[in-house]
């Protein structure tokens, strides 16, 4: 899985626990149903355990639970895909096109990832190797890169959470070619429970 979603041996997500999420269920205790993982660049406005009443929101199916990606970095991405198909929602802005996903917070629901056959059946090398070859696709971003292709294909996987939870404020792709369509991408509205200073941005103090 790794060659499809990190940039090469010894980059920094080429690293094996950037992908751990993603087969998380068959790690922990079966005891454990529910875990939620998030990256150390953030800061928290809400108490973390209102977090996890998100759970509680998961519609019939859903196994994770992750935010929109904020920047068009998968409008890029897809690029070929797009190009073949000029009507796809795949790398548009929200709220009608499927931006990909940012997996800075992440719910799993292992119970639902163990019990989910289609979930499962996804994590087959055969299974990765159709949908890298259907979008074209060579990502560098670790697990977020599985989750935003499976979630094209599958968006019934996935409880979209607010992006108050993960505010990002990275804005490099701003500067990289994409100015004129960045804001749709990157606006949220709402009082912000987690920022997330992506790609070392600072967070705004209190």
């Amino acid at each position: 899985m790794q060659k499809h979603f990190s940039a090469g041996s010894g980059t920094y997500y080429s690293d094996s626990i950037f992908f751990l999420s993603v087969a998380m269920h068959r790690i922990m205790p079966k005891e454990i149903t529910q875990v939620i993982q998030v990256d150390l660049d953030l800061k928290y406005k809400t108490n973390i355990r209102d977090l996890f009443d998100e759970f509680d929101n998961f519609p019939e199916g859903a196994v994770i639970g992750i935010a929109r990606e904020m920047q068009p970095v998968y409008r890029h991405t897809f690029w070929q895909y797009r190009r073949e198909n000029p009507r796809t929602k795949v790398g548009e802005p929200p709220p009608d096109g499927l931006p990909g996903f940012n997996s800075g917070v992440l719910l799993l629901n292992l119970e639902a990832m163990r019990q989910s056959k289609l979930y499962n059946q996804l994590l087959e090398p055969s299974m990765v190797q159709n949908l890298t070859e259907k979008y074209h696709f060579k990502g560098h971003l670790g697990d977020q890169d599985f989750f935003t292709m499976v979630g094209m294909e599958h968006p019934e996987l996935f409880h979209v959470l607010d992006c108050t939870w993960n505010r990002q404020l990275c804005t490099w792709w701003k500067d990289h070619g994409y100015s004129d369509v960045f804001d749709q991408y990157f606006q949220c509205k709402g009082e912000v429970k987690i920022y997330h200073g992506n790609c070392n941005t600072p967070i705004p103090e209190d």
